[in-house]
This record gives C-alpha cells, sequence and structure tokens, in this order.
C-alpha cells in the first residue's frame, strides 16, 4: 500500500511517481478531437504522457522501459466527475425514520442534513476512501467534491485530501458553507475553506475551492462574508435543484437565485453552479455571461424527483455544461447513460439530448472545467505532455466502432465491469481490476465498524425533526 504522506507534504511536493514505463499493444481513445488508433503504445515518465507512437516504434525506441501489455483493449483519458459528495456513501441503504419525504425539501431535512450532523473525523476518512475505491475501480481519475460535516468542520478537507492522495486521484474538495447550523458553524465553514485552498495551492493532484450550500440556506450576512473571504475565487454552491430554492429567494430578498448570486459576486469563471433545473432564460443568461460553469446530475435528479435540467438549451446557449454523480456511484458511464434517457423521457422527444451532447458534457467540458483548478495540467486528452490520467476497457463490439459512433457505443455498450485498469497522475492504480493503492477489504471492514454509530446518530438526528 501507498504511504499517505499528505500531512507532511501539503504545502510541498506530493508524493509523484518517478518512474518510466510502457504502454503496449493499446487501441487509444480521444475525445477532442474523437479519434482511435490501433496498435498504439503510450509512454508514461512521472505524471505526464512523454510519448505516442506506434507499439513497434515506441517499443524499438524504449528498449529498457518496463512493458505493461494492453492487449488490444481501448486506453481511454480517465472519467471526471464534476460534482460528487464522498459524505454521504453511508447513506446506502439507510432507512428514514416515519413516513416517506414527499419532496426534496423534505429529503434534506429528513435525510442529509441529520446524516451529515451526524460524521466525525474518522466517518469523513472512512466515506471518502469508500467512494475513491469505487472511483478506482471505474475508472473515475478526477473528482469535484462537495463536503459537509457540521460537527467535524475544522480540518474536513485534510482528511479527505488525505484520503485522496492515498488513492493516487485528483480532485478538487471544499466544504459547505451554509446557516441551518448556526451562525458559528457559517463562519469555520469559511475559515476551513480559506485554510485549504491556501495549504493546496501547490499541490500537483488536489486543490481547493470555496463550498456554499444553496440560496436558501444562506443569510446576506454569509454570502457577503463569503465574498470578503474569497473576493477572486471561485465557488462550488447548489443552485435551483427544487422550486424552493427560487421561492425562498424571491419571497425573501424579491430576486430569483442566479440572480441574487450574481448580485453578491459569487458567479465567476472559476465557479461550480450544481443542478440549474429551475433556473429561467434570464438567470441562463446570466450564468453564460459570467463563465460560470454548472453541473447535471441525472441519476440525483430522477431519484429526488427535482425535475429535467433544460440542458439541450443550456449547450445551445452557450452555458459550459459538465456532468456529475451528485453522490451516486463513480460509475460516470451510468451517469452518461441516465443523461442520454432521461431527457428523452421529460420532453417526450428521442431526439433530446444526443450523444454528442452527453460527450460535450461528460468528456469535453468536465476536462475544461478540471483545468480551471490544474491550469498547467492538460487532462481529458491522451496527448504527449497531458497528464497521464488513463483508464483501459475491455470492449469487444460487434458492430464497427469509429470516432464518430463512440458516444453510442459508450451509452449502449460500455458497462462499469470491463474497467481493467485505472492510471492517474502515472502511477498505476489498478492493473487487470487488482487495486494497487488502497486495501479494498480492509477499508470496507473499517467502514463496516463505522456505520452502525453513524446510523444511530442518524435516528437520533432524523426522529427529532419529525
Amino acid at each position: 500500500m501507498r504511504h499517505n504522506s499528505y500531512c507532511a507534504t501539503l504545502e510541498s511536493a506530493a508524493f509523484m511517481p518517478d518512474t518510466t514505463y510502457l504502454l503496449t499493444n493499446a487501441t487509444l481513445v480521444n475525445w477532442s478531437p474523437r479519434q482511435l488508433d490501433t496498435e498504439q503504445a503510450v509512454l508514461v515518465r512521472g505524471d505526464r504522457i512523454a510519448d505516442i507512437g506506434a507499439t513497434d516504434a515506441l517499443s524499438a525506441k524504449y528498449p529498457d522501459a518496463e512493458r505493461y501489455d494492453a492487449k488490444g483493449r481501448l486506453l481511454l483519458p480517465g472519467n471526471i466527475c464534476a460534482h460528487t459528495h464522498f459524505y454521504g456513501a453511508f447513506a446506502r441503504g439507510l432507512a428514514i425514520p416515519g413516513p416517506a419525504p414527499k419532496d426534496f425539501p423534505e429529503i434534506l431535512r429528513r435525510l442529509w442534513w441529520p446524516l451529515d450532523r451526524s460524521l466525525t473525523l474518522e466517518d469523513v476518512r472512512h466515506s471518502a476512501l469508500v467512494c475513491l475505491v469505487d472511483a478506482i475501480k471505474h475508472g473515475t481519475t478526477t473528482l469535484i467534491d462537495h463536503h459537509a460535516s457540521p460537527n467535524a468542520i475544522d480540518g474536513s478537507l485534510s482528511i479527505i485530501a488525505e484520503a485522496v492522495e492515498q488513492a493516487g486521484l485528483r480532485a478538487v474538495l471544499c466544504y459547505e458553507v451554509t446557516d441551518r447550523d448556526g451562525e458559528a458553524k457559517a463562519k469555520a465553514g469559511i475559515a476551513e475553506n480559506m485554510r485549504f485552498m491556501k495549504a493546496s495551492e501547490r499541490h500537483p493532484t488536489v486543490r481547493g475551492t470555496f463550498g456554499m450550500h444553496a440560496s436558501l440556506t444562506l443569510s446576506e450576512e454569509t454570502l457577503k462574508a463569503s465574498v470578503k473571504a474569497n473576493p477572486t475565487g471561485g465557488f462550488h454552491i447548489h443552485v435551483a435543484e427544487h422550486e424552493a430554492d427560487e421561492e425562498d429567494s424571491l419571497q425573501r430578498y424579491g430576486l430569483r437565485v442566479i440572480e441574487r448570486l450574481h448580485k453578491a459576486g459569487i458567479l465567476n469563471e472559476r465557479t461550480i453552479l450544481a443542478h440549474g433545473i429551475h433556473i429561467d432564460p434570464w438567470e441562463m443568461e446570466i450564468v453564460r455571461d459570467s463563465r460560470a460553469w454548472v453541473t447535471h446530475q441525472p441519476r440525483s435528479n430522477m431519484n429526488n424527483g427535482v425535475g429535467a435540467a433544460a440542458i439541450d438549451t443550456m449547450l445551445r446557449g452557450g452555458i459550459k455544461l459538465c456532468l456529475g454523480n451528485d453522490g451516486f456511484s463513480n460509475n460516470m458511464w451510468a451517469e452518461w447513460k441516465a443523461a442520454y434517457l432521461l431527457h428523452k423521457v421529460a420532453k417526450r422527444d428521442p431526439r433530446a439530448a444526443n450523444g454528442d451532447h452527453i460527450v460535450k458534457m461528460a468528456a469535453e467540458n468536465n476536462a475544461k472545467l478540471t483545468q480551471q483548478f490544474f491550469p498547467d495540467t492538460q487532462v481529458g486528452t491522451l496527448a504527449v505532455g497531458a497528464a497521464a490520467d488513463m483508464m483501459l476497457v475491455e470492449y469487444h463490439p460487434y458492430t464497427p466502432l469509429v470516432g464518430g459512433n463512440l458516444p453510442w457505443h459508450v451509452i449502449f455498450g460500455f458497462e462499469a465491469s470491463m474497467v481493467r485498469a485505472t492510471i492517474c497522475a502515472g502511477e498505476i492504480l489498478m492493473w487487470e481490476n487488482q487495486l494497487r493503492t488502497l486495501d479494498e477489504a480492509a477499508i470496507a471492514a473499517e467502514a463496516k465498524a463505522q456505520v452502525p454509530a453513524v446510523w444511530e446518530r442518524y435516528r437520533e438526528f432524523a426522529t427529532s425533526v419529525l
């Protein structure tokens, strides 16, 4: 297992691989430009792709390099998740006391807010590790997380960062500032964001941003305090996931959510707006002009019954739309498939959310968003000089596979079980389905030991709001 050195290296260079190896006999797949090349080899040196070419040529050129045989499989850029919640890992299978919640505001009050109050720092660590195992197994190499643990705020982002570094993945982390737990904890959330953003600003694989919950749980005072603390940086905030967010903003402030956030100085080219389901066309115009990013989470939206975002309209209008999972599994192909299908049902139009739009969100825009936080690192492509963030996929189609129809092969053919290897920043995290940096059995055992106490605390909090 890899040494967990994050605490010692947070403000200096983190562990990075210094080996050189050659991946041979691969079918290289790129999204932009969209193309496939067979019988290729990739030389990895440190954390970057150092050379690409025909297997025979590179084998002769680098005779002493360690070899890994791809066996003709597809080598793709690693998947990226633009919005997730590691802390939700322990919610799987959790029974909500009382009758089933009737809408999303009740889901927040009776599931998520009691759960996040139940977490200790050790719970934060284990829930992150569980999700990171899942990410490696699914070829997801970069994750943008949004964290909440109001009874364990201080140092929580460093705990998650330690887990990310242990796993060997790439991540952007933030803490969810909110007024729902009182003024002191809102101030503590602001401080945690600022502390971690400063501490991680030169880290090669983990960066920070400034997290906020949503307009409906943020007072004017907290918005002002957040912008004052972080005047030039971006924010990561939920926006109009349910109508209640818009209704609250209109009733209390006389503005729609995007108008309120824009007035406060929240929107800029590094701001992530999660969901955006119930924003209107005028709000979309503000989002586009601000250069902020919007993330779409179709599985979560269906589960919560909150509606379907106008993703085709957003993309047509030039909004930078990305794809996240909102804490669902890190099998991002499942999110591709859900996005492709949801909008056809919602609009009763089989032309909605076409495959090219899914690629635009999930591959192209997710990579561009990641580069906002890692400006010196090219991700989302297999090219000389780019980050060696890749996955190897065992896929044998029975119909032609070319650049033009690749999105539909992913949507109708790719399955999570086909991922055979995951590489991030040059380090092989999984090869032939064997994890190398994380001990899955040990992590599962430790998480199982933590969960009963979490669930008991959750039941106490959840029962108190009935």
